[in-house]
């Protein structure tokens, strides 16, 4: 190949890359950023002050099995927190995975939380609010 075909092919290709960029750039741009995570915890429950991480024994060649070993490794570490702590009730939840080949090893991490005990709720001490539930209409 002579120089003037290779300084051609570089040309080119460099034209190329310069013609793409602003197209790559426009569909970055578009990708939408995901929504801000909620300021606090859940209405009507009371979470710990740290997130609690927790994995399975080890690399497994179920990606599922190694995300539910995580959680189950979660929830151990987060009912010595909170007995009724669970999954589901968990505040900032999140499962990462790291993957090797076929194997992965996944950790769980989130905040536990428990359902708010009855008087945490009203801050106000009006212990003697009026029972509204007979002022709501009956579905005919």
């Amino acid at each position: 190949m002579s120089k003037v075909a290779s300084v051609r092919g570089l040309a080119l290709s460099a034209a190329i890359i310069l013609l793409a960029l602003p197209a790559l750039a426009g569909s970055m741009a578009e990708t939408p950023m995901p929504a801000e995570p909620e300021a606090g915890p859940p209405p009507g429950f009371e979470c710990a002050g740290e997130p609690v991480t927790g994995s399975g024994p080890g690399f497994s060649s179920s990606r599922d099995a190694s995300e539910d070993a995580a959680r189950e490794g979660w929830l151990k570490k987060a009912q010595a927190i909170y007995p009724e702590a669970t999954w589901e009730t968990a505040y900032k939840a999140g499962v990462s995975c790291a993957v090797q080949g076929l194997y992965s090893k996944c950790f769980a991490q989130a905040i536990p939380c428990r359902p708010q005990a009855q008087g945490a709720d009203d801050a106000s001490g009006n212990e003697t609010a009026p029972d509204k539930s007979a002022e709501v209409p009956k579905a005919e």
